[in-house]
């Protein structure tokens, strides 16, 4: 099955949902399912990570599939999977981390992306090529809600979606913060419902999830 180009994400990634779902699937049959339950329950915007070999294929199935989904690739990390994943149907692009022809691609793919940070000089050199969106990754052991707090003042024009270790308890504290649009998190997929297809189970908890931006 071969997809068209991905239709243009008209919002940022970062005002789509306030919790991107992080997606790792082993088998792409549950592609469909899974993400149809994270759409039902209010999460649109699904990140699938390339960190199994059934990657591509579900990113084909959720952009051919599920229309109301908005499909992005994480754990971007060369050249080459820019161009298979937006091959692939991918509207936005997740990186753990960037180097220069990483970000030379993801700008060149016509799609979204969020480069990851995990310090302020790497915030900095972003910045000073353009880029205002970016992932902090890993949230939790870069320094959290503390660290993003910091940067808050003297780098105000930068906005983050965190993510890595992040759970429903701690999103809200992250949410709260200015230059937070989003949070990345997998509390909402977990690997028993997805082994067992509890796609009620995954809506429900995507729904609860996805009321934490009338909260924050």
């Amino acid at each position: 099955m071969t997809s068209s180009a991905p239709a243009a994400v008209s919002a940022s990634v970062l005002d789509l949902a306030p919790v991107v779902p992080v997606v790792v699937l082993e088998d792409a049959a549950d592609a469909v399912p899974l993400a149809r339950a994270l759409v039902a329950g209010g999460l649109p915007a699904i990140e699938v990570t390339l960190r199994t070999a059934a990657a591509l294929d579900t990113i084909r199935a959720i952009a051919a599939e599920v229309p109301d989904a908005v499909v992005g690739a994480g754990t971007v990390i060369s050249p080459a999977h820019v161009t298979e994943t937006v091959a692939a149907g991918a509207r936005f692009l997740v990186s753990p981390g960037w180097t220069d022809g990483l970000l030379d691609a993801m700008k060149a793919s016509g799609v979204p992306f969020l480069p990851g940070v995990s310090t302020t000089s790497e915030v900095v050199a972003l910045l000073e090529r353009g880029v205002t969106e970016m992932k902090f990754f890993p949230a939790e052991a870069a320094g959290g809600t503390a660290y993003l707090k910091a940067l808050s003042s003297p780098l105000p024009q930068a906005r983050f979606c965190p993510t890595g270790g992040i759970s429903l308890a701690s999103a809200p504290s992250y949410l709260a913060l200015p230059n937070v649009g989003c949070v990345g998190g997998s509390w909402m997929v977990p690997g028993d419902a997805v082994a067992s297809k509890d796609w009620a189970r995954v809506e429900r908890l995507a729904a609860q999830a996805a009321e934490l931006g009338r909260t924050a």
